[in-house]
């Protein structure tokens, strides 16, 4: 078994795209729009989806946006430099919510940006 992929609903498709795409560096790796259901799909990546976790973008076409539940905290990437990549995220106009630093009682560097639908990823030192 493994973790396929987490989905999270977008209110403007083409502004989380380019936001993973663009500033996070992830590819595009498929999208299908269904017109019976009146939404699309997209699946956004750091490699192809046979061996890597994926995030999936539904865009339901008659809702603009959602109110996040406090039962979600946030996806977590890891990065090889958190303040170069928070550095390089603040630049291209990501909204950096905590600069990197080390986590609270830990030593671990971490940095929080949103993405345009206000979700919060967890910016995270690569383990050496």
């Amino acid at each position: 078994m493994r973790i396929l992929h987490t989905m999270i609903r977008v209110g403007h498709l083409q502004n989380s795209i380019e936001f993973y795409s663009k500033i996070l560096g992830m590819t595009l790796l498929r999208q299908q729009e269904y017109p019976e259901g009146r939404f699309t799909l997209a699946f956004l990546g750091y490699g192809d989806e046979k061996n890597n976790t994926v995030i999936e973008l539904t865009y339901n076409w008659d809702t603009d946006s959602y109110e996040q539940g406090t039962g979600f905290g946030h996806l977590a990437i890891e990065v090889d430099d958190v303040y170069r990549a928070t550095e390089k995220i603040r630049e291209q106009g990501g909204d950096i919510i905590r600069d990197a630093g080390p986590m609270n009682a830990g030593s671990t560097i971490i940095a929080f940006v949103k993405d345009p639908d206000g979700y919060e990823i967890e910016l995270i030192g690569a383990r050496k």
